[in-house]
């Protein structure tokens, strides 16, 4: 899953529009061995990023992480335990408002590093302008991430919840 996950990221999409979100929140709700629902996200981010910084970009923005890639794994991590701790009983609502606030927390907090680190320091002034305009002009990440949470969530959940009706086994093994 994790290769498959980190591949997405490499195939032609819309922007944020990818399985990790979706990912952490499964691990998050599912995994009884909370160190693999951390590390299966954060893993495909890691493999992702070091073909997309050193083979597409050529090192151009560092090797093998770019600047500021801490706001952005910090974030997945948050998205796990968003999952741990919003999802103790499995159900489209829970997953849906999880996703959410995933997808908000994701733009509230890597757009602020985007802003503070200085990152595209052209377009973001270090005021309140720059920073509303970086928040301005990340919106359509922020839906693109919402739809693709909820989209690969209702195939990840959806998957597992079905597979564990049709093999009862696997309700007992949950990582």
């Amino acid at each position: 899953m994790v290769i498959i996950a980190g591949m997405s990221r490499l195939i032609i999409h819309l922007p944020n529009f990818t399985p990790i979100g979706a990912m952490a929140l499964f691990g998050g709700a599912y995994f009884t061995d909370k160190w693999k629902a951390y590390l299966m996200p954060l893993l495909s981010l890691f493999l992702s990023d070091m073909v997309i910084q050193g083979i597409v970009f050529q090192g151009k923005y560092g090797f093998p992480l770019y600047e500021g890639w801490y706001w952005v794994y910090g974030t997945f991590a948050l998205i796990v335990l968003f999952g741990t701790v919003m999802i103790k009983k499995i159900t489209v609502a829970n997953v849906v408002l999880s996703s959410i606030v995933a997808a908000l927390a994701h733009w509230i907090i890597t757009d602020f590093g985007v802003w503070y680190s200085g990152c595209n320091v052209a377009l973001y002034t270090k005021d309140f302008n720059g920073f509303v305009l970086c928040y301005t002009m990340a919106i359509p990440y922020l839906m693109n991430f919402l739809m693709g949470t909820l989209f690969y969530s209702g195939i990840l959940f959806g998957a597992f919840e079905l597979a564990q009706y049709r093999f009862p086994s696997l309700a007992l093994h949950k990582s």
